[in-house]
């Protein structure tokens, strides 16, 4: 049986969920959460099947189950789309996916009822925001659109890439003129938050920021909210390099933390 001092669990393909646990940490700053970032196996949204990303997956759960987790957050756009029903028939625990936490914030924000989608190529050719928004509402417009090397790029170090701003304003070109909310459709995305609005008048929404509330809805109907008064620890767990993991999540989070590498 779950109790309020088991872990969060937040997953992704790599760096970009730790923008869903600086959510976390700043609402729920007592409990305690694991992070693993399959880094090893990335990137999920191109070039792997829905089949393979609910394998990668399904031995994240695993190892969540076994370092005593009491809900979790995917924290991976692809692997929402992909894979999320697939784990909820197989595993207990509540499993939260960030695609309806997207939609349910661009829904609060939109005016026009037209919203637009930056996200992986799987994400995008699987429609996995589109499908979500038939849904959830059916006057919502959703625009897909697919930045295909971005997560790489950020993943290794958006700075580095002489070509950024000339990708931005491609994929930006591709909203069209009656949209008036662009979802960040990918987690590695709000890294780079600041370039994309400088580059765009239209309302930017992060599903982080509304995940979190999924998170405390659900934790408290279950009475699984942690209650200790002492700050929460975090632990990362990667399967691929730490070197550059470690001092981008750093400084992002704006503090130092414990990680390990393990097998992919």
């Amino acid at each position: 049986m779950a109790d309020k001092r088991q872990r969060i669990g937040i997953f992704d393909s790599g760096l970009g969920g730790t923008t869903v646990l600086k959510e976390m940490m700043k609402a729920l700053p007592n409990e305690d959460y694991i992070y693993y970032g399959d880094n090893g196996n990335f990137p999920y949204g191109s070039g792997k099947t829905k089949n393979e990303i609910q394998k990668l997956t399904e031995r994240i759960l695993d190892f969540f189950v076994k370092n005593n987790c009491k809900l979790v957050i995917v924290a991976c756009n692809t692997a929402s789309t992909a894979a999320i029903d697939y784990l909820r028939e197989k595993f207990p625990l509540p499993i939260l996916g960030i695609v309806e936490a997207g939609i349910k914030i661009a829904r609060k924000n939109t005016k026009t009822k037209n919203i637009a989608v930056i996200s992986t190529k799987f994400t995008a050719e699987s429609h996995g925001y589109k499908n979500k928004a038939k849904m959830i509402d059916t006057e919502l417009n959703v625009k897909e659109i697919a930045c295909v090397e971005f997560p790489m790029m950020i993943e290794t170090g958006w700075d580095t890439f002489d070509n950024r701003e000339e990708l931005l304003n491609k994929y930006l070109a591709e909203i069209p003129k009656n949209v008036d909310t662009l979802v960040l459709g990918c987690t590695h995305y709000p890294l780079i938050r600041k370039d994309i609005e400088d580059r765009t008048k239209l309302k930017v929404v992060d599903p982080a920021v509304q995940i979190v509330d999924k998170v405390k809805q659900t934790l408290g109907s279950l009475d699984l909210l942690n209650d200790k008064k002492a700050k929460g620890k975090k632990i990362f767990f990667v399967t691929g390099e730490t070197y550059h993991f470690k001092p981008t999540a750093e400084k992002f989070l704006g503090e130092e933390i414990e990680i390990y590498r393990i097998p992919k």
